[in-house]
């Protein structure tokens, strides 16, 4: 099955905590595995920032939400049991407790509450009037980013494909620097624009001093480039008696091509997605507009006071 949203949660984990132990999160964790028949695949599933698995990170929301309705109390880090209130919730409400539930708390509403200190009223809560999202506040967070990160690498796609050839090739190289390869713009571009050099577009050093080189080779197509590039490319590489090559296009490759580069171990394809994600990545020609820290109680702080 897939794995439950945040809100599915909240009674099991107060089911569990009703026999009234002090449970650990870790053990919360594999006992509503278990409960819900988790697959091997659904424990694998990560966050699209890959920080946590997915079910951790819903049942910690769920842990967070029902604490801060006061239905559980955490007496100390990673641990937690049950409140009164929880007791209660669990016989009041047989199936199941939501956000919109925990609404009818003034604790969490004075959670939740954070857009009266902006002078906006909160009597009447935006969740009790529209369904409560499934995801975790940091889901949420997670796929807006994932979401602006594929439009920006589609946006510099197309920034890509309307350069010449020419400057198609010096972004190659200003990436590569970028990335630690070829020491400077000018020592890496050296061998660039020189035309009908046994198919090699450039080179870069590999390391500062230049005893081990990288190849270049820079394909700006529309169509996904073929197996028979390279090794057309892989003939290039030999002839200059060069052990590394790196083949880039604006497109992609096709299975038999990156079949054939594994075959051949000394060549690394970066189709137009992954050069547009390096460039994100490393800062060229991308501006970062805004910057958004995303920081947690450091719970441990407070106890060492």
């Amino acid at each position: 099955m897939a794995v439950p949203d945040y809100q599915t949660f909240m009674r099991p984990l107060l089911d569990v905590l009703s026999d009234g132990q002090v449970w650990k999160m870790r053990d919360l964790y594999a006992r509503l595995a278990t409960e819900f028949a988790l697959t091997e695949a659904d424990l694998a599933e990560m966050l699209p920032s890959g920080r946590q698995a997915t079910y951790m990170n819903r049942i910690g929301w769920a842990k967070t939400y029902l604490l801060k309705a006061g239905a559980v109390h955490s007496p100390q880090r990673g641990v937690v049991e049950i409140a009164e209130r929880g007791r209660q919730l669990l016989k009041q409400h047989p199936h199941g407790v939501s956000t919109r539930l925990l609404y009818t708390f003034p604790e969490f509403v004075q959670f939740q509450g954070a857009d009266s200190a902006f002078g906006l009223q909160t009597e009447q809560p935006e969740i009790k009037t529209t369904p409560a999202p499934s995801l975790s506040p940091e889901e949420q967070f997670d796929a807006l980013y994932t979401e602006f990160s594929r439009s920006l690498i589609s946006d510099l796609l197309a920034q890509i494909q309307a350069l010449t050839p020419t400057q198609f090739e010096r972004l190659v190289v200003q990436v590569l620097v970028a990335m630690g390869y070829g020491g400077s713009v000018r020592d890496a571009g050296a061998a660039l624009g020189k035309r009908g050099d046994n198919g090699i577009d450039g080179v870069v050093k590999q390391d500062p001093l230049g005893l081990d080189k990288i190849y270049i080779q820079a394909k700006q197509w529309t169509s996904n480039v073929g197996s028979q590039e390279v090794r057309n490319f892989s003939g290039s590489l030999t002839y200059h008696k060069a052990t590394k090559g790196v083949l880039l296009t604006t497109a992609d490759f096709s299975p038999s091509a990156t079949d054939t580069a594994r075959q051949i171990g000394n060549i690394i394809l970066i189709g137009g997605q992954q050069l547009a994600g390096l460039m994100v990545e490393y800062g060229v020609g991308v501006l970062t507009r805004s910057t958004y820290l995303v920081r947690r109680v450091d719970s441990e702080f407070f106890e060492e006071l």
